[in-house]
């Protein structure tokens, strides 16, 4: 069992599934790259202002709600960070894209903020209707970790962005999600041969990997018998 710094990658993929995420590990590197969309739909962070303009076009940008729904919800989170005292620090972040070595984990942050030092993570997803989904919380607190093993400080928190949808949330890193990181590293340097196939089907619809790993899925059209 390898003691190598785990990616972040494999945490938030192993969280999700650890099966998809033995099968992704096998991959060379240059498949494991993202598609370009996720760049495009990253991207959407940095033009926040120029989204919000009036006369600014958001039919041709990589939005996940309606150009209306877009705005308004951008906007609302824009004037709640104001208030807070978050939106300008979110804006002008002290570094970008910053590559974290912790005790054991290791990867891309995508902002760091300071006074506190806390990691950024965005994106190309959709948010869960409350929160963030379980996989983006084992990868902060992975993040989290990296960033106070190299600096010696306390980090107790992260930021998620999903700028496709104009969402933007905190989370602390509490007992529940730091014991989660825990059992979700120990997965990752077990991961010797493929693990149990999740009980969760639905999770293999859309997975690349469902040939591979020998599930068997069902589309709409075969459960209501025309297939």
């Amino acid at each position: 069992m390898s003691r190598a710094h785990v990616p972040f990658s494999d945490l938030r993929t192993a969280a999700y599934c650890p099966r998809k995420c033995y099968y992704q590990r096998r991959l060379d590197a240059d498949e494991r790259e993202p598609p370009p969309e996720v760049a495009e739909i990253r991207d959407l962070e940095r033009r926040y202002e120029t989204l919000l303009e009036d006369g600014h076009d958001l039919a041709g940008e990589p939005i996940a709600v309606p150009p209306a729904t877009y705005r308004d919800r951008l906007d609302a989170a824009r004037e709640r960070l104001v208030a807070d005292g978050h939106w300008e620090r979110l804006r002008d972040p002290v570094a970008r894209d910053v590559l974290a070595s912790g005790r054991r984990c290791r990867g891309i942050v995508h902002k760091v903020l300071e006074d506190p030092l806390v990691p950024v993570l965005v994106s190309a997803g959709k948010p869960p209707t409350n929160g963030v989904w379980e996989p983006q919380s084992v990868h902060a607190v992975a993040a989290a970790k990296a960033l106070a093993w190299e600096h010696q400080r306390t980090v107790e928190g992260a930021w998620l962005e999903y700028p496709a949808s104009g969402t933007i949330r905190r989370i602390s890193l509490t007992t529940r999600r730091k014991a989660r990181y825990r059992r979700t590293l120990r997965t990752v340097r077990e991961l010797d041969g493929p693990p149990a196939r999740i009980d969760n089907r639905s999770k293999c619809e859309t997975c690349e990997f469902a040939d591979e790993c020998g599930v068997r899925t069902r589309t709409l059209r075969s459960l209501l018998g025309f297939g």
